[in-house]
Order: structure tokens, then sequence, then C-alpha cells
């Protein structure tokens, strides 16, 4: 099953990691790439305490607000290459590409690749694809997309990022 979570709301990547969670759980083996992500986030410490749950990021450990670099380019294809080798590895029941909609977005990858990478996930293993502005070519392969849509936010009140909350 492909699942997509989007939208410019607050949880995309909480909902994904909640059901590595849940699959763990279950004992299935999770893989989580993280792309557009380098520095430390809470999830790190959390995960390393499943055996069965491996995470590798592809970010600088800036968040990219102008133009992207000719190194996050560099970095999202070994994301991407990454996340090929674990689809073929077929040893993982699930799969996270994580923030993989803003890569798209930000012309880091080829849509065709990421949907050649849908196309070849085998049937038992489940792919969860997060970020905002999921294309339409996306939405349409997924079995289940979920739009988080933000209603109000405490960061419009001035409140930062905190963590353990937001990373």
């Amino acid at each position: 099953m492909i699942q997509v979570y989007t939208g410019n709301g607050k949880g995309k990547t909480t909902a994904a990691l909640g059901l590595a969670l849940r699959a763990a759980g279950a004992g299935l083996n999770i893989y989580i790439c993280q792309f557009l992500k380098g520095r430390y986030y809470c999830e790190l410490a959390s995960l390393k305490k499943f055996k069965n749950i491996k995470i590798k990021q592809f970010g600088r450990s800036c968040f990219i607000r102008r133009s992207p670099t000719k190194r996050d380019k560099e970095l999202a294809r070994e994301g991407l290459k990454s996340a090929q080798e674990a689809v073929a590895n077929k040893a993982y029941g699930m799969i996270i590409l994580d923030e993989i909609n803003i890569a798209l977005h930000l012309k880091l990858l080829e849509q065709k690749e990421i949907i050649d990478l849908i196309k070849k996930t085998p049937k038992k293993t489940e792919l969860i694809l997060t970020g905002r502005h999921a294309s339409g070519a996306i939405l349409k392969l997924a079995d289940l997309v979920s739009e988080i849509k933000e209603y109000k936010h405490y960061y419009r009140k001035g409140i930062k990022a905190r963590k353990g909350i937001e990373f």
C-alpha cells in the first residue's frame, strides 16, 4: 500500500513515525529515509532504541529557505539511491520517504524516479511519502492520502519550535 501525508499543517512526519512505531511493535522491519533533514531531531534518539527501525538523513543541517544548492541535490540523490536499495532489498515491511514531496517540489529529484520507485515497491511493503506539495501524479498512485491542513498554529503567536515537539 502507498500512503501519502501532505498539506500545510503540522504532523505529517509525526503521523509517519507513529506508523513506524506501530509497525515496529508488530515485528516489521522499517526503513526511514529523511530527505532535506540533516540536523538532530529528537526522534533520532527514540528510534535508536528499536532494532528493527533504521533511519538515515539526507540533508544539510540548515533549512532550505531560498534556492536549493548543488549539495542539496547531491544529498537528495544519495537519499533516492538509499531508498531504491531499501526497496530492492525486500527486507522492509515499511519504508518511509520523509519530506520526499518537498524534494520533488524543489526539483531536487525527478518525479519519474519516484513514480518508478513506487511501482517497484513490493506489494507486501507499506510505502509512506510525506511532505507538503504532493503532486497530482503521486496522489493518483496512492492508496491512502491524508491532507493535514493548518487551521491554527502557535507559531503565528511567535512561539518558536520546541524540543521534543517540533524537533
